[in-house]
């Protein structure tokens, strides 16, 4: 057994986590710092970067205090995947607000993009998920980013690349989150340049394209006692999949957090209607692991604004307890779309709906009602994978896994048993990364191979009764999302 530890930065959208790990990647110490959200307009979500910065500085400072001398052989860095802020070239100052993932602002200038061009590089659809869209309403919007823009100081990306230059020096990104941005074409491995017309972006305002894990610089800081090297650095979802343990071609696997996101490894680039092909971890050789992507914009998110918001509970936990007092949602559903619908649907102006009220309905059947319609969501996504391969198990994680009766529901939805593994599997997973880019392991197999299995949920509904619901659901997104939203 080595002495060496290994460091998991998560730069999560509610929260940042540091951990460390052994080289059993067993969990040593954990800090987490809550990251408040601001939505100064309707339809827009910000967070503010310095605050960001303060809460990977104080994380790290607090764990590493329990090195008890150890070294820290590599640290991972993951981060909230598409949102987006730009900062100055010479102080790394930032120029603006992070422009969270669920943010959706631009929808008037994306309808003046060649929409058909860039479906056809990119093979995402065109909607406000994607950085690119954020980045051009920064450029066509904010005075400080078109003067930085002109004084040619100008810098913009995704928050690890902020972070890694603020902290490391170094202006850089990963391919996993290159491919989620909209600016590399289908397969590409540097910022295409007909994506970066169609938008109006200028290559040199982007960080470089690297891999995602090997030797990748330093992160340093006056409250940190030593430099960490750099050895991992992804998207927050591609780490929870190798936190999963789902390394390998055809495994799957969902994390229940601010939303739900669904990522199955394949065995090249792959197309499924309605689902995102995206980059797994690109590795320092060159060879690229893929995968594909589905998104449930709101899940934690719906249940923080039933209870905050709409009042019906204290908190998030007391919602979801309150669902389990009821054996059904007594007719009532829910459509979670507090940031539109994402895959495989794809109706970014669909709007949240609460329908099937009654003089009979309490707030514990809409708490119910909220949790199934995460858990078809989750399903409209496993369905599409499973008609590319056949799905035999989800693998889960995430803060929600914590509820029993969430994950009972999602059991019963799918008819497919739920591994459930490490809540905080997207940390685990950025620390397991570094451990292969340092060499702490022979491979990701090697490192996937050292993780503790996870207990077993099976479903409890037969084939007839989730049938029946599946297509009660289908019907119901299917009018909701019609409903033409009210003009403010």
């Amino acid at each position: 057994m080595s002495d060496a530890l290994l460091l998991g930065i998560d730069e999560g959208t509610t929260a940042v986590k540091a951990a460390l790990f052994d080289d059993e990647l067993r969990p040593l110490a954990q800090a987490r710092r809550e990251v408040p959200i601001s939505h100064p307009r309707v339809g827009w979500v910000e967070q503010d970067p310095a605050l960001i910065l303060d809460a990977v500085v104080e994380s790290v400072a607090e764990v590493l205090a329990h090195a008890g001398g150890r070294p820290v052989l590599a640290a991972g860095l993951d981060h909230q995947g598409e949102s987006v802020l730009a900062w100055d070239a010479e102080d790394t100052r930032p120029l603006t607000p992070v422009i969270v993932w669920q943010d959706k602002r631009q929808l008037e200038l994306l309808e003046r993009i060649d929409e058909h061009e860039v479906v056809e590089r990119s093979r995402l659809p065109l909607d406000p998920y994607f950085s690119a869209g954020k980045l051009a309403w920064l450029l066509a919007h904010d005075e400080e980013v078109r003067h930085a823009a002109e004084r040619d100081t100008l810098r913009m990306g995704t928050v690890d690349a902020f972070l890694v230059d603020r902290l490391g020096g170094h202006f850089a990104t990963d391919l996993s989150t290159a491919s989620r941005t909209q600016l590399l074409a289908y397969e590409g491995r540097d910022w295409d340049e007909r994506l970066l017309g169609a938008f109006g972006v200028e290559r040199r305002w982007l960080p470089a394209i690297g891999p995602t894990f090997g030797a990748l610089g330093e992160l340093r800081h006056e409250r940190w006692p030593f430099a960490l090297p750099l050895c991992a650095q992804l998207v927050d979802q591609q780490a929870a999949l190798a936190g999963s343990g789902a390394v390998r071609a055809g495994e799957l696997k969902a994390t229940f957090g601010t939303g739900v996101f669904v990522l199955g490894r394949t065995p090249g680039p792959t197309l499924a209607d309605g689902l995102l092909p995206t980059v797994a971890w690109a590795a320092p050789d060159g060879e690229v692991s893929y995968a594909l992507d589905g998104g449930v914009f709101a899940a934690g998110s719906l249940l923080d604004w039933l209870a905050r918001d709409l009042g019906l509970a204290p908190d998030a936990a007391a919602l979801a307890g309150a669902a389990a007092e009821v054996p059904d949602s007594a007719g009532v559903l829910v459509l979670p779309a507090l940031a539109g619908l994402g895959a495989p649907w794809w109706r970014f102006e669909a709007r949240g709906v609460i329908a099937g009220l009654h003089p009979g309905a309490r707030p514990a059947h809409i708490a119910r009602a909220a949790l199934e319609a995460i858990a078809w969501r989750v399903a409209d996504i496993v369905e599409v994978m499973a008609a590319v391969a056949p799905v035999s198990e989800l693998r889960v994680d995430g803060g929600l896994t914590n509820d029993e009766t969430l994950l009972q529901i999602q059991a019963d939805a799918l008819g497919l048993p739920l591994a459930v593994g490490h809540a905080d599997a997207t940390v685990l997973g950025a620390a397991m990364l570094a451990g292969v880019g340092a060499g702490m392991f022979g491979g990701l197999d090697d490192a996937a191979a050292r993780l503790a299995p996870g207990r077993v949920v099976t479903p409890r509904v037969d084939d007839d009764e989730r049938s029946r619901s599946r297509e009660r659901w289908r019907a119901f997104v299917r009018a909701s999302a019609a409903l033409e939203p009210a003009t403010s």
